[in-house]
């Protein structure tokens, strides 16, 4: 653990060793008259041993690291369409019982509820009366056919006609052969008769098209009856006038869960009010928005590993299997659709997540993130280095005015001179700063780019950077 009175007295130092300096070099500038428009950045740094000891600098080296790109998503769990089903009755009706509660396991075709109406009394009654007389065609023609009726009763007045035209024809011909009626009077008499019969000729053939065609709307209706019975869940075979059925069952359209009852005993629903909904949570899939930047890192089969964001205890899976081609609304993100693999406890249709998307494993030169500091926008590391800041004058001559502006005597400055001429040597460490570009960052490592070489194996500062950063300030960022 580090100091912090060490740290302190350290910086301190700087800064007053910087202050004494700037102002000294100032007065001898100006004194000088020297050019001020030359610059230099200072990229290095020295250190004694006592101040990487006191600010803990640890060093390092570049590894190869495996790290995985991700990518931070929001969405919501949904079940789609084709996994959800609403509970209905075909026909209205009163609700008389309720045999499920929210949250009860259905399976398809179990009982929902039961309902009952009078005219499910007469649907099966008319079914009894057209089975009873489909054999029988002229009642079933004449019960369901008006054109047959129609045709039926001009056919009796022709036959009644032609009765009379035949006795008229017959008393013509007596008439003529007694020599007391006309020639033309039994020809006129034998072509009404001759009329008459193809009239009834036609009403015959119409009324066979009608026949047959009673005989279809009979059995049509008799069908359409049936099958109605048959969605009623009532068997067409059990129905007799002893086993009237006054009630009909409502059942479940799929294998789920119950996730609303719309529904209470004595209210009344019809087709377009549906008694339950029943969600199949085994088909649940997630629906990530993503963002446009990031849309083209995703492919078909990447791994989402996702939490509820109300409880992000537990992390689940799930896998891209779409990819949506339109923006949602005015987000300006894509959904991006998942199946949701393996453990599904707990996960309900219109849950909010979080979701961290996988994007590819690469293996990169990579350093601590913490190794890496920003300057003025740019990322830099601090390596291990043989180069030397420069020294510069107004240093050197500031050292020697500053131990006469001090008045100290001769013999203090010699001594003070022959120490740093011995601590100088082997125990000071240069540190250079060099310019990298960051790339992914995961478990505590980021990918670097070195924007110029370096050595080969070249030791890296991962611990205590931001301390030689603030070294390299206090000395002056720029050489004047």
């Amino acid at each position: 653990m580090k100091n912090p009175i060490i740290i302190s007295l350290f910086s301190l130092s700087l800064f007053i060793m910087n202050c004494g300096s700037s102002n000294h070099t100032e007065s001898k500038a100006v004194a000088a008259d020297a050019p001020t428009h030359e610059e230099e950045v200072l990229t290095v740094a020295t250190l004694t041993q006592e101040q990487i000891k006191a600010v803990g600098i640890s060093l390092g080296k570049i590894e190869s690291k495996e790290l995985t790109a991700t990518i931070r998503a929001n969405g919501m769990l949904k079940v789609p369409n084709n996994s959800k089903g609403n509970a209905t009755s075909l026909y209205g009706g009163v609700i008389k019982t309720l045999e499920v509660q929210i949250g009860d396991y259905v399976k398809k075709g179990q009982v929902i509820a039961t309902i009952t109406n009078p005219q499910f009394l007469q649907l099966q009654e008319e079914y009894l009366n057209l089975l009873s007389i489909s054999n029988s065609t002229y009642t079933a023609t004449t019960a369901n056919n008006s054109q047959y009726a129609s045709a039926k009763l001009q056919y009796q007045e022709i036959e009644n006609q032609i009765s009379y035209a035949e006795k008229e024809l017959d008393r013509q011909k007596e008439l003529y052969e007694g020599n007391a009626g006309a020639k033309k009077n039994v020809e006129q008499a034998q072509t009404n008769l001759e009329v008459l019969q193809a009239k009834k000729k036609i009403l015959n053939e119409q009324m066979g098209i009608y026949e047959q065609q009673g005989k279809v709307l009979n059995t049509t209706r008799l069908a359409s009856l049936k099958q109605q019975l048959q969605l009623m869940g009532i068997d067409p075979n059990s129905v007799s006038n002893s086993n009237l059925k006054s009630t009909l069952v409502v059942t479940s359209p799929l294998n789920g869960n119950v996730s609303n009852l719309f529904a209470k005993i004595g209210s009344y629903v019809d087709v377009s009010s549906p008694v339950a909904e029943v969600v199949d949570n085994g088909s649940l899939h997630l629906d990530l928005q993503v963002f446009e930047k990031d849309l083209p890192l995703l492919k078909i089969g990447q791994i989402i590993h996702f939490t509820l964001t109300n409880n992000p205890t537990n992390e689940y899976d799930a896998k891209v299997f779409s990819i949506g081609s339109a923006f949602e609304n005015e987000s300006k993100t894509i959904s991006v659709h998942c199946d949701v693999t393996g453990n599904k406890a707990g996960l309900i249709d219109g849950m909010n997540i979080t979701g961290i998307v996988s994007l590819n494993n690469a293996t990169t030169p990579a350093v601590p993130s913490k190794a890496i500091v920003n300057v003025d926008g740019k990322d830099y590391l601090f390596i291990v280095t043989d180069k030397k800041p420069p020294v510069r004058k107004e240093e050197e001559s500031g050292e020697h005015g500053h131990s006469h502006a001090e008045g100290e005597e001769h013999s203090h400055s010699h001594d003070e001179n022959e120490q740093t001429h011995k601590e100088e040597p082997k125990d000071n460490v240069n540190f250079e700063r060099v310019e990298v570009i960051k790339g992914v960052t995961d478990l505590g490592y980021t990918s670097v780019i070195f924007v110029k070489d370096i050595p080969t194996n070249a030791q890296i500062v991962v611990e205590g950077a931001f301390f030689i950063n603030a070294k390299l300030s206090n000395t002056g960022g720029h050489h004047h």
